[in-house]
Order: C-alpha cells, then structure tokens, then sequence
C-alpha cells in the first residue's frame, strides 16, 4: 500500500508507544516483517528548544525505514516550522499526536484534547503539509468521551487539509485503554473518507487482524500493547492474513534469545545504566504467560548491571 508518496511492504503497522518504540524496539520489529514503525511521540516545543531528549528521540537508522515520527503540539506554527527541520531527515511520514490520553499532555491542549476542537486540526494539518514535501497524517481516537464522539468529523477535517492518511483508535480518550474498542466507530471512518484509514485497538493476534481488517474494510491496522515483549506478532499476523492459519508461539528459548539480542541493543544504544533501567519493563513483558513470570519480576527491578540482567534472562529463559 502507499501513504502519500511512500510505498510500504505491507498494511501490518507498529503503533506509537511512549517508553517502548524506541530505536532498537522498532528494529526487532522491523525484522518480523513490520510495514511501517512510528517512533514515540516527540515534542515540537521540545525540539524548538532543541531538548536532548528530544534530540535522541528523533535518531532513525536506515534499517527501519520506511519510518513515521509521530510529534505531538498544538501550535500550529510551532509544528509546521519543526516539521520543515525534518524535510531532510531519514523520515518517511509526519505524523501528528491527537490521541495521547495523559494528563499532562491533555492539561496542555495537546493529543487527545485537541479532538475538543476540530478546527484547530485542521489549521495543524494545513500548516504541516504546506511547510514540508512529506506526507503528514494523524492518530486520533473515536471522540474525547461517549458525549463527543466525533471521529468522523476529525477524519473529515484530516483530509480536507492535505492528510495522506489517518489511524484511528476506536476507544475515547476517557477510556484510555480499558474496555473493548469500538470497530464500529474504525468503519464509519472509512466509509467517510477517500484517504487510507489505519484500524488500532484489540489487535492481539492474526485472527483478530483479519476480523478487525474484514469488519471495518480499513486499509492498514497497528499494534500497540500487544507487540510489547512479542515482536514476532507482526509475523504471526502477516502469516495469518495469507494462510488463515496460526502460527505456532515462539519457544521459551526463543523469547529468551530476543529479550537477550534487546538488552544488548539497548546498552549497546544507551548505555549500560539507561539500558538495563529501560529493560526492565521490556523483560516483564517477554515473561508474560510464564510459571515462574511473578517470580522473575520480583527480580527484575534489583537488576542493576547488565551481567545481572543477562543471569536472569539465563536463570527463567534457559534453565530448562
């Protein structure tokens, strides 16, 4: 499929995720067939101030391309002028945050607070597109809350300024993550635009790809939580929407052997404290489903080095 000017492999997406899809993440993904990886959200204000963080944030290797990265701000001005930074950056998309429920972001104006006010959307919109030759979509969710449900309207705005293609969530802002998301609100948006429209929420496995990707005839979908600690999920999709047979789950070794080859880029990437700090959260997750997972966490967030981190990963992964 095509978003604007950029052709991708395949219609099997990896979802922003503040705190996960990061660099080496989005690379083990990659390798198990992802079509498009997004980076975690960036701040336009943080990059007019040219923040550290933000700097890092930004870094992509040809590896993973073709790559969105995924800015988050409300002024306009502010996103067009950041925007036009990356025109020559090794990025392939822009696309704008309109769905992070945080409250913080939320307090500012920004993510899913700017579904309040569609207008302001679209003037983001334009002005992206009209400061940089990329194409520039947006991730939003089904409304702010069930008394303004109003995706439709958002999508409308989305493609009448210049948007190559639009992600909906099909939960409210006041859900966060919780509940069943609402597939019904994913075709209604599909039906109301000529743009690609990207299919998020409850996408866990090949079956439910296919059904979500049958029920709302959307072009793409992505996978947020589910990918977390399970990278394979892209192959298993990717099989299942050509064979409408599952594959079988990685061993236990196989996870040990992943979670390992992450911790290592992960150091290799950030160093030795900030790696294995942010490995802990990862190696939860690869321990999901475990006999002995709420063992090992009890272990996890003592280990400081990456040796001690490496012996635990040997000890749940490999003892047997």
């Amino acid at each position: 499929m095509k978003i604007g000017t950029v052709t991708l492999e395949n219609n099997v997406f990896l979802a922003p995720m503040a705190g996960v899809t990061d660099q080496p993440f989005r690379l083990l993904c990659k390798e198990m067939g992802c079509g498009l990886v997004y980076s975690e959200m960036v701040s336009a204000k943080g990059m007019f101030y040219e923040s550290k963080n933000t700097g890092k944030l930004l870094e992509v290797d040809e590896r993973e391309r073709p790559v969105a990265v995924q800015l988050f701000g409300s002024d306009p001005q502010i996103m067009a002028d950041m925007a036009k930074r990356l025109e020559e950056a090794p990025v392939d998309i822009i696309d704008v945050n309109m769905g992070c429920p945080a409250p913080k972001i939320v307090k500012n104006g920004e993510g899913s607070a700017l579904m309040k006010t569609p207008k302001l959307i679209g003037e983001i919109v334009h002005a992206l597109v009209s400061s940089q030759k990329k194409p520039v979509t947006i991730k939003f969710r089904k409304g702010f809350d069930d008394d303004h449900v109003n995706a439709v309207e958002v999508a409308k705005m989305a493609e009448k300024n210049g948007a190559s293609a639009v992600a909906v969530h099909g939960r409210t802002r006041e859900q966060y993550y919780s509940g069943k998301a609402d597939w019904d609100i994913i075709k209604a948006v599909k039906a109301a635009v000529d743009i690609p429209v990207i299919g998020n929420g409850d996408v866990t496995d090949g079956k439910s790809a296919k059904a979500l990707l049958d029920y709302t005839g959307c072009d793409a979908l992505m996978v947020g939580r589910a990918a977390q600690g399970n990278p394979w999920i892209f192959r298993e999709i990717l099989h299942y929407l050509r064979t409408e047979e599952p594959l079988a789950p990685p061993s236990l070794q196989e996870r040990g052997q992943m979670a390992l080859r992450h911790l290592q880029m992960l150091v290799a990437y950030k160093g030795d404290y900030t790696g294995v700090r942010e490995m802990r959260r990862h190696l939860s997750d690869y321990a999901k489903g475990m006999s002995q997972a709420a063992k090992m966490r009890g272990s996890i967030n003592q280990a400081e080095t990456m040796a001690e981190m490496e012996a635990l990963i040997a000890r749940y992964f490999f003892a047997n």
